[in-house]
């Protein structure tokens, strides 16, 4: 994807940051508000799985209504997506930078629900938005997403290591992350506000017409399968750096690099795919991403390095699921449901879905096997059951998902 400068007046950095600071409220959350509660309050891995997991039932109803609701906005579009913006900021100072006034699972799942639910409505506006949007921009949809892509990954690596950063220079570094986030959160919804106007351009699609479809329904069980092992990683890459690696410290910069690869890989798959197509293509990532993982299961106490490599192997092959699986989709989208905003609904959904599953599984078990977040040392039992899940488990859920693609036919 070639990123084109904008011309005067369309604006597209404003589209940047405001995607930064969409994905700085999505993954990298996931990954560091479990820890920094079960660290900073001692609340129990289970309890924290079992609210994260309820979240993502709630949005099974929550996002359709969000998603009519914001089709029905029209002149209050302005004044609903400020407010829902300060929403979103002032729920990420509630979870990082206040002392929970309440029983703190309780404060948890109050602040991470209105933190959560502000990034589900901006969302689906955003998105929305950019399909008005890319009418009247030179390059069209293409201009569009290269902008608002490149400031999504920009958040998700500022998100990723600030927190990590601002340790020992700052006395709750956390508080600190949440206060910034905050303040660029209200930057970035000023920047925003002119944007916001008039009604959205689509049509309206059937939810059960892009179920009926057995492509479409192989595909979305598809990506619920192959984006699972980016959940695990997701959930537990904090304690196995931590715990596993005995690496304090190194988790922003690790994380970082995870990302950077998932980045600059992809174009190197759409330009591979363009040769041998999608699906093989996805199929040798998904071959590289076993073997990977499967390299963690001999690293050990202190073998940083080693793992650095693997993050740069696992974020390259993430790079051709968020590449190639979302222009499958879209492909069948075009023929089934032209639109395309029930059927990238359903595709958000399964997603985010993968998330709360993970941690709703995951976690409980670490628990049992007698895990625990910050000491500084586990039990042997509960570090093998650590590595085993980090690595076996995705490389199991890789499979499946090879088998579910060889199944599923496409046209390239």
């Amino acid at each position: 994807m070639v990123m084109s400068l904008p011309r005067t007046g369309e604006r597209l950095a404003a589209y940047s940051l405001f995607a930064a600071v969409l994905s700085g409220a999505g993954l990298p959350i996931y990954i560091y508000a479990p820890k920094y509660y079960a660290d900073t309050y001692g609340v129990s891995l289970a309890a924290l799985a079992a609210v994260l997991f309820g979240l993502r039932l709630f949005d099974v109803v929550q996002d359709p209504v969000l998603g009519w609701i914001s089709e029905r906005l029209g002149a209050w579009r302005k004044a609903a997506m400020a407010s829902v913006a300060a929403l979103l900021a002032v729920s990420m100072i509630g979870l990082f930078g206040v002392a929970p006034p309440i029983a703190p699972l309780w404060w948890f799942g109050l602040t991470i629900t209105g933190l959560f639910t502000a990034f589900s409505f901006l969302t689906i506006n955003f998105y929305a938005q950019g399909i008005t949007k890319a009418g009247a921009v030179s390059g069209s949809h293409t201009t569009v997403a290269a902008w608002r892509e490149t400031g999504a990954l920009l958040g998700v690596c500022v998100a990723a290591i600030t927190p990590t950063l601002l340790q020992g220079v700052v006395e709750a570094p956390f508080a600190a992350f949440a206060a910034g986030f905050a303040g660029v959160t209200v930057i970035a919804a000023a920047l925003m506000a002119p944007e916001w106007s008039g009604r959205i351009d689509h049509e309206p699609t059937q939810i059960g017409a892009i179920l009926k479809d057995m492509t479409a329904r192989r595909l979305l069980l598809l990506a619920l399968v192959n984006a699972t092992p980016l959940a695990v990683s997701s959930t537990l890459f904090l304690f196995y750096v931590e715990s596993r690696l005995g690496a304090p410290g190194w988790e922003g910069p690790l994380l970082v690099l995870f990302f950077l690869a998932a980045a600059l890989s992809a174009p190197l798959w759409a330009s591979l795919a363009s040769r041998w197509g999608e699906k093989s293509t996805l199929l040798l990532a998904m071959c590289v991403a076993i073997v990977a993982f499967g390299c963690v299961t001999m690293l050990g106490s202190g073998d940083v390095l080693f793992f650095a490599v693997i993050c740069i192997a696992t974020g390259a092959t993430i790079g051709a699921d968020l590449t190639l699986l979302p222009a499958l989709f879209a492909r069948r989208m075009a023929v089934i449901s032209p639109s395309g905003g029930q059927g990238f609904g359903l595709w958000s959904l399964v997603n985010k879905f993968t998330l709360a599953f993970a941690a709703a599984i995951l976690l409980p078990i670490l628990e049992t096997q007698g895990f625990s977040a910050g000491v500084a040392e586990n039990t042997g039992a509960a570090l093998i059951t650590l590595t085993v899940l980090y690595a076996l488990v995705p490389c199991a859920l890789k499979l499946v998902a090879i088998g579910l693609l060889l199944a599923t036919p496409l046209k390239e």
